[in-house]
């Protein structure tokens, strides 16, 4: 509540509001960001026709029984991907896939085509499929294993054993929240890229009292990559001076950020208002969210071609943002719409709004050359990056401090005692880190990127199993129950 009072104090004046709109408006539809205006909204699934076989003489059982196979097979295949809210999956359905979960989760673990179509077809589809469609059940729990190829068949719906059905990508399961939002939390690029291949909207919300509500899937990228052991470690929620700025860059250069940030990258070309979700950010003083998404959106926020190319019909989002924080900074030193804002609230802001213009300051012209080298060199080892980094920053007229010395990067699970040094062991951790990244095995890449993150994150976090314990508890009730 104090936070939304705040915002709502500190809201532009109504002309400059007006004008931010239209400029941000303008910007969205002159760089094509209008990307899911196609996609219908449903409330629930539409009304399949009913197959109809014409009985003639000679006809058999076996042959009316795959002649109307084939019918439901086509109709199958004929429904489109639209937005569904709220699941309309039966209860009686998903229980009877938690059933399914103890031989699932070793298939899904291997990501195994071959085995999941086993089951798939021994089964019926039962508790997997309802009403002609894989269920947004299935897929979800295929997404939080990273099971990318088993995806792939159930969103193509090819493999016979799916007779013509096929997964929705768009459709809400019953924790409220869509398949995107599943792979966005678990920043798995490959399963991000299969689902928008396959029509998935990057501008769908969680919905319901299970999540946050409102959350884009670009939300969660942003959000659950600032949980990172190395940023909590290094950045003070209270700090905002250009020193943390500095050590912000640093850190979200380091090759280890680089699959968070491409995670990032990959929702926001596909996301709606992408400057008003940035704006919302540097608002609401969540400078760290804001580097984050302006670090890995910066070629989509410049309208996606470079700003060096003369000519160029597409506006460069950093000048509005740029714009707005300078009107937002004169509107609060000059007092305006600080509606009896107590003195250290009102000088907090302040800073927090010069912190993010430095931010976007830095950003805007040192970007591109920052973006590239981090690219390019993904598996340098740290203290190379690190002066790499500071030479860029320093060719566009920077002049950061030496971080490195400073610096914690230490996963969660580490044994070097807080008494010792980063740097000491800094070669040490780098190499196994790197080994570890290399690792052949199911699930190793997942392994070592949650050994940076907290147990408990932000939407989606143990949300399935512990609907699958809940789900084995109401069934042993109700078995109990048709005892009695």
């Amino acid at each position: 509540m104090h936070q939304k009072n705040e915002r709502m104090a500190l809201n532009f004046m109504l002309p400059d509001y007006i004008v931010w709109k239209k400029e941000a408006a303008t910007w969205d539809k002159d760089n094509g960001n209008d990307k899911d205006g196609s996609i219908t909204v449903r409330n629930e699934y539409p009304q399949h026709p009913v197959p109809r076989v014409p009985l003639t003489v000679g006809f058999n059982s076996c042959e009316v029984e795959e002649l109307m196979a084939q019918r439901y097979a086509s109709i199958a295949r004929s429904i489109a991907n639209d937005i569904i809210i709220p699941d309309p999956t039966p209860q009686w359905v998903r229980a009877t896939f938690i059933d399914k979960y103890a031989q699932l989760e070793p298939i899904l673990q291997k990501d195994s085509v071959q085995c999941f179509l086993l089951l798939f077809e021994d089964c019926a589809g039962k508790g997997m499929s309802w009403n002609l469609t894989i269920t947004a059940q299935t897929l979800t729990f295929m997404v939080s294993f990273n099971a990318v190829q088993c995806a792939k068949v159930i969103l193509e719906g090819k493999a016979p054993e799916l007779n013509g059905m096929h997964a929705n990508p768009n459709c809400i399961n019953s924790y409220g929240y869509f398949p995107l939002h599943e792979a966005a939390e678990r920043f798995s690029v490959d399963m991000i890229k299969l689902l928008l291949r396959h029509g998935a909207s990057a501008n769908v919300r969680t919905v319901g009292n299970d999540v946050i509500e409102g959350l884009l899937p670009l939300h969660v990228a942003v959000e659950n990559t600032c949980l990172h052991k190395y940023l909590e470690d290094n950045l003070s929620p209270n700090q905002s001076d250009l020193d943390f700025i500095y050590k912000l860059i640093h850190l979200l250069s380091l090759p280890e950020m680089k699959i968070f940030l491409d995670t990032t990258r990959l929702l926001a070309e596909k996301t709606n208002n992408l400057l008003e979700e940035v704006w919302k950010y540097i608002e609401d003083g969540k400078l760290i969210q804001s580097a984050v998404l302006l670090f890995a959106a910066q070629e989509q926020i410049r309208g996606g071609s470079s700003s060096n190319v003369k000519g160029s019909s597409k506006k460069d989002g950093f000048e509005i943002i740029s714009k707005c924080i300078m009107r937002l900074s004169f509107a609060l030193r000059w007092g305006k719409g600080s509606n009896g804002m107590a003195p250290e609230l009102l000088e907090e802001k302040r800073t927090r709004i010069d912190c993010a213009w430095m931010l976007v300051d830095v950003i805007s012209h040192a970007g591109e050359p920052l973006s590239a080298y981090i690219q390019a060199h993904s598996e340098v080892p740290r203290m190379e990056v690190m002066k790499h980094v500071s030479s860029i920053l320093k060719e566009y007229g920077f002049l950061p401090t030496e971080v490195m010395d400073t610096l914690k990067l230490r996963p969660y699970d580490c044994k070097v005692s807080d008494e010792e040094s980063c740097s000491k062991d800094a070669n040490i951790m780098e190499t196994a880190i790197l080994h570890a990244a290399v690792e052949k095995v199911p699930g190793g890449k997942w392994v070592l990127q949650r050994a940076c993150f907290p147990k408990v994150r932000l939407v989606t976090e143990y949300r399935m199993m512990l609907a699958y314990v809940n789900g084995r508890v109401n069934l042993d009730c109700n078995n109990l129950s048709d005892l009695d």
